[in-house]
């Protein structure tokens, strides 16, 4: 599946890729999006997309915002829901 430029899948061209970099080791690279996660909690503080660095291996969680859970969903990124503890 892969993002036109309208917004809308398209089963027929390549794979979504989405750009990516490591704060730990500055390393920027692609990745599909079986190599991300998306976390969406009930505030900014816990939505959240995480991967791990194919460069140094470290662990990475960024802030994902309306725009970037967006793109994420619809490119396929595997998306867990957080529920608040009660």
């Amino acid at each position: 599946m892969s993002l036109t430029s309208d917004g809308t899948a398209s089963a027929l061209a390549s794979p979504v890729q989405f750009k990516a970099a490591c704060p730990d080791c500055r390393a920027r690279f692609e990745l599909s999006a079986e190599a991300l996660r998306l976390a969406i909690g009930g505030s900014r503080r816990t939505t959240f997309y995480s991967f791990t660095c194919p460069e140094c291996g470290s662990a990475v969680r960024k802030p994902a915002g309306e725009r970037i859970v967006e793109l994420l969903t619809r490119g396929g990124v595997r998306t867990l829901r957080l529920q608040p503890v009660t």
